[in-house]
């Protein structure tokens, strides 16, 4: 399985959010980052579906969805047709996650289920064969440039452990504090896709930067 970085653009610099995404893009990011906060599950609030619209027609790279909202049944497919392949929702507030999954799936992306620091793996124990990829929060959600907390690599390991036993093929994603000097050891841990904002958009060279990454992955 291909391990992949993800450019959170909640760091990116939104006066000039086109030119960001493009040279991001050029540098060598595997996929778009776009986070959703509502400002009810989390106490920020960032972009909508009209946005998310906007970088879809600048963009050719897969954007993933991430949906920190009180009521993400509401709104998937407002994020799906505004161009998400990836989405991913939260297991804390989505009450039938199932059905959840399924929509997503019939919509056309990829269905994430999203687990917050102190929220266990046993919560998704049911439906992991309905999962295209799990995004572990390796931060409490709601503002970029967090450290990482490590007690996530535990929980990244045992889901690792549980794909390998069971024979599932759900990614596993992290958001929250990957940087150079700690990829490496979050990739050893299993992880696929690796979601970056500070590190990579307040950075000088973008594409250096990527290129130090990929190196340790």
């Amino acid at each position: 399985m291909p391990k992949l970085i993800a450019a959170s653009i909640l760091s990116a610099d939104f006066t000039r959010l086109g030119e960001e995404i493009k040279t991001v893009a050029a540098a060598g990011a595997d996929i778009i980052h776009f986070d959703v906060m509502d400002g009810h599950f989390v106490p920020n609030l960032t972009v909508g579906p009209m946005v998310l619209k906007a970088v879809r027609k600048i963009t050719k790279l897969p954007i993933d969805a991430h949906l920190m909202v009180a009521n993400p049944d509401q709104v998937l497919e407002d994020y799906i047709a505004a161009g998400a392949n990836y989405l991913s929702v939260h297991v804390e507030v989505c009450h039938h996650l199932h059905r959840t999954l399924q929509k997503i799936k019939q919509l056309g992306a990829k269905a994430g289920v999203a687990l917050n620091p102190h929220t266990p793996i046993a919560s998704l124990g049911y439906i992991l064969e309905e999962i295209d990829f799990i995004l572990v929060m390796t931060v409490n959600p709601g503002f970029g440039g967090q450290n990482f907390i490590p007690a996530a690599f535990k929980k990244v390991s045992e889901l690792q452990e549980i794909r390998a036993k069971h024979q599932l093929s759900f990614m596993i994603e992290v958001d929250g504090g990957i940087k150079v000097d700690n990829i490496q050891q979050v990739s050893q841990a299993g992880v696929d896709i690796f979601v970056a904002g500070s590190e990579i958009f307040h950075s000088k060279d973008y594409s250096e930067t990527i290129k130090k990454m990929r190196q340790g992955m």
